[in-house]
C-alpha cells in the first residue's frame, strides 16, 4: 500500500512562502480547485475529492492526528464522474463534512508542496514526501523537516489533524 510522510502548518507569510517554494520546485506551480466530501467510516478516513472539472478521486487514508511529520497510508481510485459517485456514497454512508480549497501544487523531487487556501480557515501549507517501496520512514521525516526549514515555516505553526477537524473546531 502506498504511503507518504506528511505535515501541515498554518501560513503567516504567504508571499515569502510562495517565493521559497518556487525556488525549491522542479517546475511551475499548478492551481487545483478541490471539494473534499468526507464520509463516516469505521477505520481511517474516506473522502471523495472533486477537482471541479468533471474528474475526481476516492481516497481512503489512515494517519495519526499529531503535529510534525507522520506516516499516511492511502489508496486512491480515480473517477470520471465524481457527482454520480457522491450520490452513491451519500446513499450508503453519512457525510461528516465538506472541505473546499484552492491548492497551489509544486513538486520538489519526491515531495509535493501544497499551499492551500481553505474556505473558512485561511492559508495552510502541506508537505507530502512520497515513500517508494523500501524507502525508510526516517529519511522521509528528515526530508520533511529540512523542507519545512527551507520554506521558512516554524515548527510552532504545525497543526494536527485534517482541515475537516480544524473546521469542526471552529463550530
Amino acid at each position: 500500500m502506498p504511503s507518504n510522510v506528511e505535515l501541515k502548518a498554518k501560513v503567516h507569510n504567504l508571499p515569502g512562502l510562495l517565493d521559497r517554494a518556487r525556488n525549491l520546485a522542479d517546475g511551475p506551480p499548478e492551481i487545483i480547485h478541490q471539494k473534499d466530501t468526507f464520509f463516516q467510516v469505521p477505520i481511517g478516513r474516506l473522502k471523495l475529492r472533486d477537482f471541479c472539472d468533471g474528474t475526481g478521486v476516492l481516497i481512503r487514508y489512515n494517519r495519526p492526528d499529531t503535529t510534525g511529520p507522520k506516516v499516511s497510508d492511502y489508496a486512491i481510485s480515480p473517477t470520471a464522474d465524481p457527482e454520480s459517485l457522491e450520490k452513491l456514497l451519500v446513499g450508503a454512508l453519512p457525510v461528516i463534512g465538506v472541505v473546499t480549497k484552492t491548492r497551489t501544487l509544486l513538486l520538489a523531487g519526491r515531495t509535493r508542496i501544497h499551499i492551500d487556501e481553505v474556505e473558512g480557515l485561511g492559508w495552510f501549507m502541506e508537505l507530502e514526501v512520497v515513500l517508494g517501496e523500501g524507502d525508510q520512514v526516517a529519511a522521509g521525516e528528515e526530508e520533511a523537516r529540512r523542507l519545512l526549514a527551507d520554506l521558512g515555516i516554524s515548527t510552532d505553526d504545525l497543526v494536527e489533524g485534517a482541515y475537516l477537524d480544524l473546521l469542526a473546531e471552529k463550530d
